[in-house]
């Protein structure tokens, strides 16, 4: 790849097993990690093929596989990966640069119903990449569907430049609020979730 993603570049050694474990641990807890599947699993229709962009170690794609619907999840972080395949059979995980995102490449040809890009991954992916990793979401999904984003708009990434991105992937916004409860977007927010379809 031709720049380190801001999660390789920007973490220290041994964050990525810290990343794991910490959610583990909340999981082991009993904190509620699936508030984003919840969402997405309302939005689509049963059986749905779901791509969990950003993956990470896999709880996002694990609720939604656990809820009837096909996953694949993508993630840069072969530890993170690593994990999701160990904690969460079930779902395809694979590693790979979003900004490089192929999946008919890999042999995963059919479209998505919706792609999830929870967790901050817009924050973290290389500098310069953000309308390349939109526009090659967006591509593998359907044109009837969607890509839901969310991420701290105050981490790396300005929301105006986000937007940007959009419009310049050949998206553009449906909805947006400030949480992933559906708590209305207002201009102090510091989370946005916003809903993106293809344009027509």
């Amino acid at each position: 790849m031709a720049e380190l993603t801001r999660w390789v570049s920007d973490t220290k050694d041994g964050h990525s097993q810290w990343y794991v474990e910490r959610f583990r641990r909340m999981a082991a807890e009993g904190e509620d990690l699936a508030g984003e599947a919840r969402l997405v699993d309302a939005m689509v229709p049963r059986g749905a093929r779901i791509l969990d962009a950003g993956c990470g170690p896999g709880r996002v794609g694990a609720e939604l596989h656990a809820r009837g619907h096909t996953v694949v999840g993508v993630d840069v972080d072969p530890v993170l990966i690593d994990a999701a395949r160990e904690d969460h059979p079930g779902p395809q995980w694979l590693v790979g640069d979003l900004a490089e995102l192929d999946l008919p490449a890999a042999g995963i040809t059919e479209p998505f119903d919706a792609a999830v890009v929870a967790g901050n991954v817009m924050v973290f992916v290389a500098p310069r990449t953000e309308t390349e990793v939109l526009r090659r979401i967006g591509a593998h999904v359907r044109p009837d569907g969607f890509v839901i984003v969310g991420f701290h708009v105050n981490r790396h990434l300005a929301l105006d430049d986000f937007d940007a991105s959009v419009r310049e992937a050949g998206l553009h916004i449906e909805h947006r609020f400030a949480t992933w409860d559906l708590k209305a977007w207002h201009d102090d927010a510091d989370f946005a979730v916003t809903v993106l379809r293809h344009p027509g």
